[in-house]
């Protein structure tokens, strides 16, 4: 098999003094796995970062022997991030998240689309809340979805209260995941709806396909 493509760099692992064993999500392939030749040469390692863009040309012999890449930088997009550690972990778990979810060689155009999206948010005042939207959308583009309103009595939206509580009485929900225009939201706000898509992102998703829960979901929250 031989392809060209564009694909986000979303993992690379050390193979040899010399080469990687590097992951892209690409545009018409999906998620391709592959080994780099010289990795270490000054022509790529520099670019070699999870987020950035590349073009690739992929070789593979047969489906019994590891492909491996040609690559060339396209755009970048991390090293604008390396001194914000709140934003750079959040765009190494996202990479993670795509890799978490997706299967080897399976096109999926609309999670390549979000994952230019995702640099457009972080730029954005209120990038946090962005963030856990596109998060949400992610999960529900490989097939899990939530309705936040369902766990509420709508009547009570007509107050002014920033939590809502569920029809069980267990737990509140923080009115922006039901009204994505609601913008009076502090970081306590933030944080209980980030653990609240966690909690669902876990039991519904991770847990049943046997996937341990992302160890860079933690540190990003740890940081905000």
């Amino acid at each position: 098999m031989k392809f060209e493509d564009k694909g986000f760099l979303i993992s690379k692992n050390k193979y040899n003094e010399n080469s990687v064993i590097a992951e892209f999500f690409s545009e018409n392939h999906g998620k391709v796995t592959g080994l780099i030749f010289g990795a270490t040469s000054t022509k790529i390692k520099n670019f070699l970062l999870i987020g950035n863009l590349f073009n690739i040309q992929f070789t593979s012999k047969n489906q019994n022997r590891a492909g491996y890449f040609k690559v060339e930088i396209e755009k970048i997009f991390t090293p604008y991030y390396l001194d914000d550690k709140i934003k750079l972990n959040c765009i190494i778990y996202s990479l993670n998240l795509v890799k978490l979810l997706t299967v080897e060689n399976q096109s999926n155009k609309k999670i390549y689309a979000k994952l230019f999206n995702l640099f457009d948010l972080l730029n954005k005042n209120d990038w946090i809340k962005n963030f856990i939207f596109w998060e949400l959308e992610i999960i529900k583009l490989v097939g899990y979805d939530i309705n936040f309103n369902d766990y509420v009595d709508n009547t009570q939206l007509k107050n002014n209260s920033s939590y809502i509580e569920t029809f069980d009485g267990e737990r509140e929900i923080p009115v922006f995941l039901l009204n994505h225009n609601y913008e009076k939201i502090n970081n306590k706000q933030l944080l209980d709806g980030l653990k609240i898509v966690g909690d669902f992102l876990n039991k519904s998703v991770l847990i049943p396909n046997n996937i341990n829960y992302p160890s860079s979901r933690t540190e990003f929250i740890k940081l905000i």
